[in-house]
């Protein structure tokens, strides 16, 4: 199933309503800062878990203390989708539970 690209105004929305998360081109990225190298490599296996689940996959670097996401819609040329930010919310409901900030 094709999905469309979302407008520019649409993004900006969707970016509002996610704090911490900006869209640069087509591209919506958002860095965790998490208080240990477990709790940021759990909170990469939970994202993987969900990313399989949406079939829809981000880049994700795991850093000592951080997790960095960048996710744009390879399918849809390379833009921003529902398909970004509905994995976004996703992340952005279980990152507390790992600590993340």
């Amino acid at each position: 199933m094709a999905v469309a690209p979302l407008s520019q105004k649409e993004i900006e929305d969707r970016t509002a309503e996610l704090p911490g998360w900006s869209a640069d081109g087509d591209r919506l990225t958002r860095t965790y800062r998490l208080p240990s190298h477990f709790a940021a490599a759990a909170l990469v296996m939970h994202i993987a878990r969900i990313q399989d689940e949406l079939d829809h996959h981000s880049d994700c670097t795991l850093g000592y203390h951080s997790v960095d996401l960048t996710l744009t819609t390879h399918s849809a040329g390379g833009t921003l989708t529902e398909k970004d930010f509905t994995l976004a919310r996703r992340v952005e409901d279980i990152a507390p539970g790992h600590g993340a900030h």
